[in-house]
């Protein structure tokens, strides 16, 4: 049997993405259990009943990835190379 677990999106940040069925990957505020909300990335369903497996970020940590993010060299794009 599953655990009960409580959420709450206290705001929504934005839409990274959404696919053909609807579902949003989403970065949002959430509370989980009545705590403190964090940064969350995960797909939602339209109507927020649903979710995917997602990640949980503190402050601190967001902004060790968007660090990450913006010191990666353009080598390390994300493009798929060119076969020769």
């Amino acid at each position: 049997m599953a655990a009960e677990f409580k959420y709450e999106i206290t705001k929504e940040l934005g839409v990274i993405s959404e696919n053909a069925k609807g579902w949003r990957k989403e970065l949002n505020m959430v509370s989980w259990n009545d705590r403190d909300p964090k940064y969350d990335i995960r797909e939602w369903s339209p109507d927020h009943e649903r979710m995917g497996k997602g990640v949980s970020l503190t402050e601190e940590e967001l902004v060790a990835l968007a660090k990450l993010i913006e010191s990666r060299n353009e080598e390390d794009s994300f493009e798929e190379e060119e076969e020769e």
